[in-house]
Parts: C-alpha cells; sequence; structure tokens
C-alpha cells in the first residue's frame, strides 16, 4: 500500500509541474475548479466497501479527496482520486518533514474529552500540578510500556511542565498476572511498584479491594484504547504505542 502512494505522490507531482505547459482548462489553473465529490456521492462510491461517510474534503495530497469514515465509532480518513475509481487506504507522508499526514488526520478525528478521565487512582510521575498532563493507560507487564516509562522519565527531567498520571489498563489475554499487579499498584498508588512489576520483579498482593481496575478497562474500551501503553494528551488525541521523549515533548509543544 505504501508503495501505490509514493507512486501515486510522484504521478501527481508530475502532472502539476506539467501544468505550467498548458492554457486555460482543467489542468490550467486549479484542479479543484474542475473537480467535485459531494458527500452523497462518496457515499454512493463507497457504498458495501467502507463505514459511513462523515465528510470529504480536498486532500492535501494533489488529485485526491480525503474522506472521512466512521465504523462502529472509530473514524478514520481514506482517500478517493480524482476519476473516482482508486480507494487509497494507508498512510501518507510528507517527505520535508516526515509528517504522517493520515496519522494527523486520524487523530483529529477521534479525540476525547479527558475531563471523562478520572486521575484519582493514577500513578504519578513528576510533579502533580505540572500546566500539562499527560494520561496514559498502561499494562504492569507490558514490554514496550518499559521502554515507555525510561522516555517519560526523560520528559519530565527536560520538562518539568509536563506530568504523567498512569492508569493500569491490564492486557490479562496476554499477561494473566497483570490483573493482580494491576491492582496491588492501584491500593499503593505506587511508581515504584510499577516499575518494579516492568523490571520483571515480583511485587506484593494486593492490599486492598478495589474495582478500580474494572473501571479501567471498562472506561479504556468506552474511548477506544485498545494497546499498551496507549498517550491521551490534553487536546483529546489518543496515541497509542511507544514514542520517544523527544517526540512525546514535540507533540505536545505542536498542540498548545
Amino acid at each position: 500500500m505504501k508503495s501505490i502512494v509514493i507512486v501515486l505522490l510522484l504521478f501527481f507531482g508530475w502532472v502539476n509541474g506539467a501544468g505550467a505547459f498548458q492554457g486555460d482548462g482543467c489542468g490550467g489553473g486549479d484542479c479543484k475548479d474542475c473537480h467535485k465529490l459531494s458527500r452523497e456521492e462518496a457515499t454512493e462510491i463507497l457504498q458495501g466497501v467502507a463505514g459511513k461517510v462523515i465528510d470529504v474534503k480536498f486532500s492535501e495530497v494533489p488529485g485526491l479527496w480525503v474522506i472521512d469514515l466512521d465504523q462502529e465509532g472509530k473514524k478514520f480518513p481514506v482517500y478517493l482520486d480524482f476519476s473516482k475509481q482508486f480507494l487509497i487506504s494507508g498512510r501518507v507522508v510528507r517527505l520535508a518533514t516526515r509528517e504522517d499526514v493520515t496519522e494527523k488526520r486520524f487523530l483529529d478525528l477521534n479525540k476525547i474529552d479527558v475531563a471523562q478521565i478520572p486521575l484519582d487512582d493514577a500513578v504519578v510521575l513528576g510533579k502533580p500540578d505540572a500546566a500539562h498532563k499527560i494520561i496514559v493507560f498502561d499494562d504492569p507487564e507490558c514490554t514496550f510500556c518499559k521502554k515507555l516509562q525510561g522516555e517519560m522519565a526523560e520528559v519530565v527531567e527536560k520538562r518539568p511542565d509536563i506530568v504523567f498520571f498512569i492508569k493500569m489498563f491490564p492486557l490479562t489475554k496476554i499477561h494473566p498476572k497483570s490483573y493482580d499487579k494491576a491492582k496491588s499498584i492501584i491500593c499503593e498508588r505506587s511508581l515504584q511498584l510499577l516499575e518494579d512489576s516492568l523490571a520483571g520483579k515480583d511485587i506484593p498482593p494486593p492490599r486492598c479491594e478495589t474495582d478500580q481496575v474494572d473501571k479501567n478497562i471498562a472506561l479504556g474500551q468506552k474511548i477506544f484504547v485498545r494497546s499498551t501503553p496507549t498517550l491521551i494528551f490534553p487536546d483529546g488525541s489518543v496515541v497509542p504505542g511507544y514514542k520517544p521523549a523527544d517526540r512525546i515533548i514535540e507533540y505536545l509543544d505542536g498542540i498548545k
């Protein structure tokens, strides 16, 4: 799929360059003047192929529309060429900056209200009253969560104005022991217990009775947390997966 996107980018770039030698007409001016696509027509074209069409716009990529779809509550973009014959689903990357245009659109479409996420049970990494709060859904036995833990520590060292609130979200089908470990960490609200667990050490059994783990799992499913780690930024962007410290800071500064 990536190779198809690259070919299309090269093709449409050549077409735009060739337009300099043409007179008036389609190709001689802005292609947007000659190509139209309504939401109703997009729905008809994509019938039986994708989810519900919620919006249609000209893409940043010349010669393509970006069509926003909703499938079972999850929103995502796809691309349709001006001939209305080719549907493109996959990453579009701006070569000059290495920005993933598709990912940015996906994040914008799926923002949540961070106010709906309680933080009383969260383990805190950084100053609790720091200006910028990032929420992380974490599994205490997750390898990538362990990698992220070091990156988060680097972030708060570089930027004291950033704090992480880490909520336990055990993936019990993958890590059967993670549920009890998550419960122990919540009972103590202990960053040390979390770090010990991520390091593969044994931690004490839960010292309290709490249903907070189940609440976190239900909330995560509601806001489409499907893997760990998952970061939620102050603007409501839900960003799954491990991210290096510089990338976390860059994204946060980009939305401020």
